[in-house]
């Protein structure tokens, strides 16, 4: 869908002033300036965010509690098993978790249930499991919160349940030995967005401390936690939330531990995903190469292979865990790419794709790994809420589904208003998964639709890209790019900056690029000028553009390509429009 340009305002008068006051370039003082950053030791702290900024973990809601128990259980040497979700950020939390109790001594040991089998958190079935097995202590991550009726049945086991969460609650929270959740009810904890991986590395510090008898852990427990950190970094990325106040500093500093001090799996997981030669990683590494290889474990069952990757001391087996996985990635891209072409070709057939106010796509017997990422791509085509739903083959079982939002309508509400059609659900504003009996598909699709169009605003309907600034091309040198990535880790909540210009031409033909043609290269030109620009995912621009004879304005994202050790600026380019365009504010827009 054509997208409408929307430019941040920006003051002269306060840009000048933070530049002098923080001692930074005019253009990081504008685009701090768009990230609500206004005075100059905000500014500092933003730009090098440090780790003695994290909150100390005893002041997550229910900490104390947890460490009393799970420490009880360490010394009285009673079973502990951490049972972790199937996602990256699942799978890292249980990884970092796991370690830290083998290293205090724990007899401990860990459970992922089988996205395809036992779908998402708790089940009765594994706990009575867990419990026949032996273990007295069960620790959740990513995981639990939202899941009482499992949490009557762990105590109905004799199991003790520590639930360690960040995702949203019910009406009825768990009863459980404690319950870590950085937005737990009646409490006041200055931020609400980490991570599963978040929580569980806040734990473990916590642990540590306990185990270290001071606030200050000793030498062996920090080189774990510096360790650690890369691990939180990897579920804080991959789950999408966002990336400021403390996910910040785990991000920035996780990223600094992957690249230094990285596993034996890590290691191997970065060469296979060929980033182990970079000199420097990304949250964007993170978020297009190192979590989908090990969410791709997680869509095709088999989960628990990425919580050995992560965590095996061995060379060999390292290495054959993330050749395996690496395949399996390989295995999800191609199965992502025939569901998202036959939900494609469903929605142009069946539904009006600019009148529905949603989106509810079912197929029979498609992979219901693949199908949240799928929900994703639909709503960044129609920009509309989007639910896949994989129907039983045999028609037998209940389909699953799985749905993503647009910014403004929350979807856990959403199904939340139409749970009475579904056999269960969970999730948050941004995304969420449910169970549905096929025979009340057409009846819930009618009344999500409903609720959608009762909840959604018209300007909700159309895609936006925000621009942060203008700027020629000629102001985008290497030093000055380096600088801009100082507001770096990118991602949620402190997207990469997106820059405009207009007057530009194409140098030369674009062309495509990539497997299928899927990517686009091209040489842009203005006022003596050229840089190579790269559009990911729109090889079907490529006609278009080569019929274009006049200038073009374009939004890009300014990068730093470091090729075989030569260092370039390239662009990653966000859309453009046919001629100039004039620039408007925050509260208007270029026409489509």
């Amino acid at each position: 869908m054509p997208k409408l340009w929307r430019f941040r305002p920006h003051d002269p008068a306060s840009i000048t002033r933070l530049q002098s006051a923080a001692g930074v370039p005019a253009v990081v003082a504008q685009l701090l300036l768009c990230r609500g950053v206004r005075e100059a030791d905000d500014a500092r702290t933003f730009l090098d965010p440090k780790l003695t900024a994290l909150r100390d973990p005893d002041q997550l809601p229910g900490m104390a509690t947890a460490v009393e128990r799970v420490t009880a259980a360490i010394a009285a040497r009673e079973r502990i098993v951490v049972y972790g979700d199937y996602d990256v950020d699942g799978v890292a939390g249980t990884a970092l978790l796991w370690q830290c109790l083998k290293l205090l001594g724990a007899d401990a040991g860990y459970y992922v249930p089988c996205r395809l089998e036992e779908g998402y958190g708790l089940n009765d079935d594994a706990l009575t499991l867990l419990a026949e097995q032996g273990a007295k202590l069960v620790i959740t991550v990513d995981c639990g919160i939202a899941a009482p009726s499992e949490a009557d049945t762990a105590r109905r086991l004799g199991l003790d349940l520590v639930v360690t969460d960040h995702h949203q609650f019910g009406a009825r929270l768990p009863e459980a030995a404690a319950l870590v959740h950085p937005a737990l009810p009646g409490t006041g904890y200055p931020f609400d967005g980490l991570s599963g991986a978040g929580v569980a590395f806040k734990l473990a510090w916590a642990l540590c401390q306990r185990a270290s008898g001071a606030k200050r852990v000793s030498p062996v427990l920090r080189d774990y936690l510096l360790r650690a950190v890369a691990l939180a970094a990897l579920g804080t990325v991959a789950d999408v939330v966002p990336l400021i106040d403390e996910n910040r500093v785990l991000v920035r500093h996780g990223l600094e531990s992957l690249r230094e001090r990285p596993s034996i799996g890590l290691e191997r997981l970065l060469q296979v995903a060929e980033l182990a030669t970079k000199p420097r990683l990304t949250s964007e590494d993170i978020a297009f190469s190192l979590a989908p290889r090990l969410n791709a474990a997680g869509r095709l069952g088999q989960a628990t292979l990425a919580v050995e990757l992560l965590t095996t001391d061995s060379t060999q087996r390292a290495q054959a865990l993330a050749e395996y996985i690496n395949e399996l990635n390989a295995s999800r891209q191609h199965l992502e790419r025939s569901v998202y072409t036959l939900a494609s070709k469903q929605i142009q057939d069946e539904f009006d794709a600019e009148g529905d106010s949603a989106l509810v796509v079912a197929g029979r017997g498609w992979h219901a790994g693949v199908i949240g990422i799928v929900a994703g791509r639909v709503v960044e085509r129609f920009h509309r809420p989007a639910i896949l739903i994989s129907l039983d083959e045999l028609g037998v079982k209940p389909g699953v589904g799985s749905g993503r939002s647009v910014p403004g309508f929350n979807l856990h509400e959403a199904l939340t208003a139409c749970g009475h059609h579904l056999v269960s659900f969970g999730g948050h504003a941004a995304a969420a998964g449910l169970k549905i009996e096929e025979g009340k598909l057409d009846h819930f699709r009618a009344d999500f639709c409903e609720h959608a169009a009762s909840n959604i605003q018209p300007h909700q309907r159309e895609a936006e890209l925000w621009i942060d600034a203008e700027a020629p091309l000629s102001a985008f040198s290497v030093p000055t790019v380096d600088q801009i990535e100082r507001l770096a880790p990118f991602g949620q909540g402190n997207r990469r900056p997106v820059i405009s210009t207009t007057g530009v031409r194409l140098a030369e033909p674009p062309t495509r690029m990539g497997g299928g043609g899927r990517h686009l290269s091209l040489k842009l030109e203005q006022h003596g000028v050229r840089l190579r620009a790269v559009a990911f995912g729109h090889g079907d621009w490529a006609d278009e553009l080569a019929q274009i004879d006049g200038p073009l304005a374009v939004a890009f994202q300014p990068i730093i390509n470091d090729f075989r050790g030569q260092r370039r600026v390239e662009l990653h380019l966000s859309d453009w429009r046919a001629a100039e365009v004039p620039a408007t504010t925050a509260t208007g827009s270029i026409a489509h």
